[in-house]
């Protein structure tokens, strides 16, 4: 008979992956202080970035992964400190007074369609009748 591969779970995959970069988890589980059950529901409600994962890390991922996030925030760093740089703040400001423009002609159309409210010391009378007709 033929076997077929049976594809596994995207997020199995990503446990996977994990596990690999944390290579004291699977002394746990040979250890028999804990299972792999307990370990992927403990991964799929903490996330792959709690604290609680330091501990099971190897060496070389635990040095790896803070230059990783390191370039990453230098690059991000760059492209804000590059978009104000190139920004034109005259340019911006016509872009607030024209937003600022539009905002206060919402709201006076908005106005218009509001109904005015008696000022006077009258009895006050409910809502109106939407229907403008008498029995006879």
């Amino acid at each position: 008979m033929k076997e077929t591969k049976r594809e596994l779970h995207p997020s199995v995959v990503e446990f996977k992956q994990f596990v690999k970069s944390h290579p004291k988890l699977v002394e746990q589980v040979r250890k028999q202080q804990k299972t792999w059950k307990e370990l992927y529901e403990d991964w799929y409600l903490f996330g792959a970035e709690d604290p609680m994962w330091e501990a099971y890390r190897s060496e070389e991922s635990a040095k790896a992964e803070p230059a990783a996030a390191t370039e990453e925030k230098k690059d991000i760093m760059g492209t804000i400190v590059s978009s104000l740089k190139n920004m034109d703040l005259n340019q911006m400001q016509n872009h607030i007074t024209n937003v600022n423009s539009a905002i206060s002609n919402i709201q006076q159309v908005l106005q218009q369609f509001q109904p005015s409210k008696p000022s006077g010391g009258g009895a006050a009378s409910g809502p109106g009748n939407p229907f403008g007709f008498r029995k006879d």
